[in-house]
């Protein structure tokens, strides 16, 4: 079951990476994230309210808090990468970010077997490959690395803060804390914002539906990650909802024709090679 969710998580992840990447290239990517995570809220808020999700109230819940104001951050410097450079370069490159929450568990007493070991290292190892590094030039400039390896060290603190902010409450309410943490801070940053740049907000409106998507996709993936960090071990949990990349990269090339290198083609393979050693783990 952990590992269900955790690969469900993984694909809703790809799928939302690559609607807010495109979005952001027509779209401030501070609009789209602001956007997208206060439509994330409004489903949260409605569906903690129709549940009767208060109730699982905890002092954890401060973690959400946390993982609500680090998110907007990742998310502005993710989709601005997304938006620079090649989706299916920039994507894998993210997924760095998973040492975080496996470090966290391991810290914390978790220790995988054998097979779950070898099997971390090969899907590692294939979403470093998936990148796609190419030689004699490179195949994401600077400000895309740089912006990359940013949001990837963020995302890995508000995965691990999540599952955390769950332990003691229901998973509904810590995700609904966040996103609606996610949306103040965004709107904080878009008042700013907004002194300096158009935000082309009538723009958004009419994209309205593709936004929420995104919001939506992003925030079931989260619930699915905590699920399987709690069903199962969070570090295999991690491991596995770092494949979204394949994903992304999939989509990209199906619909922005976008080309993969062979070294991304042997590091999707390598990434399910792993993921089926640490099912059988």
């Amino acid at each position: 079951m952990s590992a269900a969710l955790a690969l469900t998580a993984s694909l809703l992840w790809g799928v939302a990476d690559y609607g807010g990447g495109s979005l952001t290239r027509r779209l401030p990517a501070l609009t789209v994230v602001v956007v997208s995570q206060t439509a994330a809220a409004v489903l949260l808020v409605a569906a903690v309210l129709a549940t009767g999700a208060l109730g699982d109230a905890s002092p954890a819940l401060w973690y959400a808090v946390a993982a609500g104001v680090i998110g907007p951050f990742a998310l502005l410097a993710f989709y601005r990468a997304l938006a620079l450079g090649p989706m299916g370069v920039v994507s894998p490159l993210a997924t760095v970010g998973v040492v975080v929450p496996i470090g966290a568990g391991l810290a914390l007493g978790e220790r995988p077997g054998p097979a779950q070991v070898l099997g971390i290292a090969v899907a590692l190892a294939g979403v470093v490959l998936a990148g796609g590094p190419q030689r004699g030039g490179g195949g994401i400039g600077r400000r895309a690395l740089l912006l990359t390896l940013g949001a990837a060290m963020a995302f890995g603190a508000v995965l691990a803060l999540i599952a955390h902010g769950s332990d003691g409450g229901g998973l509904l309410l810590t995700l609904c804390v966040q996103r609606v943490c996610n949306a103040l801070v965004g709107v904080g940053m878009l008042a700013v914002a907004a002194r300096r740049e158009p935000l082309r907000l009538a723009e958004a409106r009419r994209g309205l539906p593709a936004l929420a998507a995104v919001g939506v996709a992003d925030v079931a993936a989260n619930g699915a990650f905590s699920a399987a960090s709690h069903v199962g071990s969070a570090a295999v949990a991690a491991v596995l909802a770092s494949l979204y990349p394949v994903v992304t990269a999939l989509m990209a090339r199906g619909l922005l024709k976008e080309r993969l290198r062979r070294v991304q083609v042997v590091g999707a393979g390598l990434a399910v090679a792993g993921t089926l050693l640490l099912a059988a783990g």
